[in-house]
């Protein structure tokens, strides 16, 4: 076999390999159980809708600080609204959001903003101080200036609850707050853009959100390309393959193996020396 035929059957491999690995992909996309919602709480889509800039909370140095101050035209935000006190839930959706913000290499303040807000009106700018402490070293990464724990009043918490759909109770026979976990993603001017429930996020799921919260502001052409492979399943709360995309890439990629190697047969038949048929002079 010559180098021109070989070279050819290499692609056509090539295309065969990715071929299954588009169907394979289909075939075997993991689902989440999400956990179960409590009664007084749950979530209330609410995508397209723009939160209440205007809405003044606290920061973690007891500051009036605007929504509008975080999220102000720059970079999509990250919102996760907990409490300091929650004794499990919060705790369990706060440390997967730092886990997978850690496998980034992104960093909050630079490509993106986060948001970590309390739905309890009791909670102050000090306990907001010592989370944030808490946070910073489980997330181990340096110069963090944009992630932001903020507190409020029974009023702006409501407000910005309703604005995201965000549905949450005290119960008192607990003494806690019952809440669904949740991520919200916002456009740089407040737009919300995705949610993603559940108690466990990837790294990939967070980039590939904050990506298109941008509208393209951030990303790499691979993250596009990525994009354009998978879609974002509320069901499963991850991305999966896009099964229509795949096929067009699929039959795309195709044609263009099938087009080479006929241009290479054709080629290799001219280098063998085959006589050109042509009419006489």
């Amino acid at each position: 076999m010559g180098p021109c035929k070989a070279h050819i059957s290499r692609l056509i491999v090539w295309c065969v390999a990715g071929l299954f690995c588009c169907v394979t992909t289909l075939l075997a996309q993991e689902t989440r159980t999400l956990d179960p919602v409590y009664d007084g709480a749950g979530l209330d889509q609410k995508n397209g809708a723009y939160i209440p800039l205007d809405l003044v909370f606290n920061n973690e140095r007891g500051e009036p600080t605007p929504l509008g101050a975080v999220v102000n035209g720059e970079k999509p935000v990250l919102l996760a609204m907990v409490y300091h006190s929650c004794p499990m839930m919060c705790n369990v959706v706060l440390d997967a959001m730092t886990a997978a913000m850690a496998e980034m290499e992104w960093t909050a303040g630079q490509e993106f903003d986060v948001l970590t807000i309390s739905i309890a009106p009791e909670d102050t700018p000090e306990t907001a101080r010592e989370k944030k402490t808490q946070y910073l070293e489980k997330l181990g990464k340096s110069d963090v200036s944009g992630w932001h724990f903020l507190t409020g009043n029974e009023s702006e918490i409501q407000q910005l609850a309703d604005a995201i759909g965000f549905k949450y109770s005290y119960v008192e026979e607990i003494q806690q707050y019952v809440h669904p976990p949740i991520l919200t993603f916002l456009t740089p001017d407040g737009q919300i853009s995705r949610y993603m429930q559940g108690v466990s996020f990837s790294a990939r799921d967070l980039r590939l959100s904050l990506v298109e919260a941008s509208g393209g502001k951030i990303g790499t052409p691979k993250d596009f390309f990525i994009l354009f492979c998978l879609q974002y399943d509320k069901e499963a709360s991850a991305y999966v393959a896009h099964a229509t995309n795949l096929m067009k890439l699929g039959g795309a990629l195709t044609v263009l193996v099938l087009g080479v190697a006929l241009y290479g047969l054709w080629r290799n038949e001219g280098q063998n020396g085959e006589p050109d048929v042509g009419l006489p002079t």
